[in-house]
């Protein structure tokens, strides 16, 4: 999957910018991965709470902020944006 200059290997779970790899973690990458997935679409914290946490996961919603916030500082730059930000709902990609 690519989007930019992002490219996503889902089967080896690894992620290149202009083919350099970047080093994520599984939630790191289980997050891009979602949105990617689902690029255009608004995802609110609670529906990715619940998928790549699980059900049983009683933390709050702030849990997804911050995995969000270190993915960004992997994966963008001040030039590039990749996750838009909802206020008050969730994040996409466009």
């Amino acid at each position: 999957l690519e989007i930019g200059e992002l490219y996503i290997d889902m089967e080896n779970y690894e992620v290149f910018k202009r083919n350099e790899k970047i080093d994520l973690t599984l939630k790191e990458f289980e997050l891009l991965k979602l949105l990617a997935l689902n690029r255009g679409k608004v995802l609110t914290r609670n529906y990715l709470l619940d998928k790549i946490w699980g059900y049983e996961y009683f933390g709050e919603t702030r849990t997804v902020d911050v995995h969000i916030r270190y993915l960004r500082k992997k994966i963008e730059t001040d030039e590039e944006k990749y996750i838009e930000t909802i206020r008050g709902i969730g994040y996409k990609i466009s």
